[in-house]
């Protein structure tokens, strides 16, 4: 672990791999350290914000070396369910790729719980972990210009929902109908880092 200043109000904390990240942010998301009032996780660091004048970078510093890590618990135990349409454009080719059928591809993407472990992309796009899944799956080699929103896809070791309308190059396996990103909802985002993720299957129509 490295913990470095981000700016004067801002700590960054470097970690190994995605799993450490997981575990240290769900400790501090259930206990945040005093003064910090935003945790953000990504892919191989946690950034912590404080507010202006509430507490010091080196308390910050302190509690975060002085958190256990929690690789077993996601924050606030949150489960969202997504029924998912699998008919994809790319699921054939992909089951092929990954020696599977179809149907097996779909079992393996709706047989366990994912996590969001971070957001980026776009406003309410999660990067989702499956715990034990050992996904390894190739970007497309030429992306698309356009991705319909609602759009399920694989890449990497991560799964994901386009929030809206957008370029992109991972493998598209499905789609659903629950809008993963609205304004008029509190909050907007409904893949937040630490959010537990069911995929069900809702056929191919």
């Amino acid at each position: 672990m490295r913990v470095l200043p981000s700016g004067s109000t801002a700590l960054l904390v470097e970690l190994d791999d995605l799993d450490a990240v997981l575990a240290l942010y769900a400790a501090l998301a259930e206990q945040p350290p005093d003064g910090v009032v935003d945790i953000v996780p990504a892919a191989r660091t946690v950034l912590l914000v404080t507010g202006p004048g509430r507490t010091s970078l080196s308390a910050v510093a302190d509690a975060v070396r002085a958190a256990t890590p929690r690789p077993d618990a996601r924050a606030g135990g949150e489960v969202v369910e997504l029924p998912v349409h699998y008919d994809g454009e790319d699921l054939e080719d992909l089951a092929g790729l990954l020696d599977l059928s179809p149907e097996e591809l779909v079992h393996r993407h709706t047989g366990k719980e994912w996590i969001v472990a971070f957001g980026g992309f776009a406003p309410g796009f999660g990067y989702l972990t499956q715990p034990g899944g050992q996904w390894d799956v190739p970007r497309r080699s030429t992306p698309r210009t356009k991705v319909p929103p609602g759009s399920v896809a694989l890449a990497g070791e991560f799964s994901g929902v386009y929030p809206r309308e957008s370029p992109g190059g991972w493998q598209l396996i499905g789609r659903t109908d629950v809008a993963v990103f609205d304004l008029d909802r509190d909050p907007p985002a409904l893949l937040r880092p630490g959010v537990g993720v069911r995929f069900v299957d809702a056929g191919s129509r």
